[in-house]
């Protein structure tokens, strides 16, 4: 373990975090929200100050990060900002009690949108741009966005991206791994300002359209209102749930695009699934919740925006979804751990993982019709490796242990099955909102100061997908190398 290396990091990562506090400092300058602002200032000084401290005394000449160290790197700066991030709104005294600002900061950057604000309306403008920024900065990754501006780093720098990139596998675009995270930021970027132009072209002004797309960009879903998005036009509903969509696509597909790859990208199998659920998701919900609208635009509209959201785990609600028949709450059930594609800024299973267990799956029951046949799974017009299989079945193993275990640890809150177990797949898969209490126009601010903590853990195992935090929270990972 590099340990110097590892703390020289988390150390930069402070200063980072010191530097993204500048941009809600200057919109409480603008709004002249003074308090406010002493709240980001004096956080921003305190994280600079450690972060600066940290970098100087663990600065080494070895700079290499294996995975290990990967890991380890990504799980301590996801708390780091997490912890530093909560202050403003404790200093402010907007979010009074340090846990509830913890959850609501770690539910901004882990991009789960879960909230215990009872009256969100009453934040003011600068916090509220807070919230919704950690789910920009959330949404590609903390890492990632560190790669992408910090000078010093190793080609073995993939191992943070590894770390931190939802999906099976991840790859370089290019052969740097620092190239790799500016060209990811860069189409990330592009699309945050065209979905913001075509708001603020609609009925938003120019800050609900900056907020706004923060939260769909990183498939967050913190919204400035009580009915979420429900009271805007038509036309600013549809922007926001294409553009959730396009949020739910793999990145390297929009790079295969802008180098005219093509046939590469219409040959996608995971976007092809992607979509095709998408689909059969909408017209079944608009089927059957038709009675319940205005006509079938009405219930189309109502059951793709929703469907969008619930995919990609955003969590923007435009109706109270909770009132629909069963069968419509059961398909948004099923979509909360499916999740969107690799690589995106959604979370949930993701839909590469669920389409190689479901070959897995025939792949076994044709092996038990016929003992002595040999194939193997393809995803992408490749065979998968045994190594990656094996990684996506014990992923989904340890998945369904990790939703049990949180679900047992707060079984004792005095909600019913649904609402705690909705609680619990819409924090580990960064949904947002459940169904009964945890609703969309509900929340978590009822749940014990215990289980809120269970849900930060959640939202963090399931943002890094497991296996990174539990690993960085192993004694044996900081163990010297012999």
């Amino acid at each position: 373990m590099n340990r110097k290396m590892v703390f020289y990091m988390f150390g930069r990562i402070g200063q980072i975090a010191a530097l993204l506090l500048l941009l809600p400092a200057v919109v409480a300058i603008i709004y002249g929200e003074y308090k406010q602002l002493w709240a980001f200032l004096i956080t921003a000084a305190g994280a600079v100050a450690a972060g600066t401290a940290i970098s100087l005394l663990c600065r080494t000449k070895n700079k290499v990060i294996y995975a290990k160290e990967g890991f380890a790197i990504v799980s301590l700066a996801w708390i780091c900002m997490s912890v530093v991030g909560a202050m403003p709104f404790t200093l402010s005294g907007e979010i009074p009690s340090y846990i509830d600002a913890i959850f609501e900061t770690v539910s901004g950057f882990t991009t789960t949108g879960a909230s215990i604000l009872r009256d969100v309306e009453a934040l003011s403008y600068s916090m509220l741009f807070w919230r919704s920024f950690t789910h920009w900065v959330g949404g590609m990754g903390v890492l990632v966005f560190v790669m992408a501006i910090v000078s010093n780093m190793t080609d073995r720098s993939i191992h943070l991206m590894r770390a931190e990139m939802p999906g099976p596998t991840v790859g370089k675009l290019v052969p740097r791994g620092r190239d790799t995270a500016k060209i990811l930021y860069l189409i990330y970027i592009v699309m945050t300002v065209v979905q913001i132009i075509m708001l603020w072209v609609g009925d938003m002004n120019l800050y609900e359209s900056i907020v706004h797309t923060f939260g769909t960009a990183g498939t967050g879903g913190f919204g400035i209102k009580a009915d979420s998005i429900g009271g805007y036009s038509s036309y600013s509903q549809m922007v926001i749930a294409v553009f959730m969509l396009l949020f739910g696509v793999n990145f390297n597909l929009f790079y295969l695009v802008i180098i005219g790859r093509f046939k590469s990208v219409l040959k996608s199998t995971e976007l092809w699934t992607y979509l095709g659920i998408v689909a059969v998701a909408v017209v079944s919900i608009t089927v059957n919740i038709l009675p319940l609208c205005g006509g079938v635009g009405d219930a189309f509209r109502q059951a793709f925006f929703q469907t969008s959201s619930i995919m990609t785990t955003t969590g923007y609600s435009t109706v109270n979804f909770d009132l629909w028949p069963s069968f419509s709450k059961g398909i948004l059930m099923l979509l909360m751990c499916f999740g969107a594609c690799a690589g995106s800024t959604a979370g949930g299973l993701k839909i590469s993982r669920v389409v190689i267990l479901f070959k897995l799956f025939l792949g076994e029951i044709r092996r038990m019709l016929h003992p002595r046949s040999v194939s193997s799974v393809k995803f992408e017009g490749k065979a998968v490796d045994k190594q990656t299989l094996d990684s996506v079945a014990v992923y989904f193993a340890v998945y369904v242990f990790c939703i049990i275990a949180a679900f047992l640890a707060i079984s004792f809150e005095p909600f019913g099955f649904e609402t705690n177990f909705s609680a619990v797949l819409a924090t580990f898969n960064n949904i947002g909102p459940g169904f009964g209490a945890v609703g969309p126009f509900g929340g978590f601010a009822d749940y014990s100061g215990f289980s809120k903590i269970i849900f930060s853990f959640a939202m963090l195992l399931g943002r890094l997908e497991i296996f990174p935090l539990i690993i960085a929270l192993s004694p044996s990972t900081w163990r010297k190398n012999r």
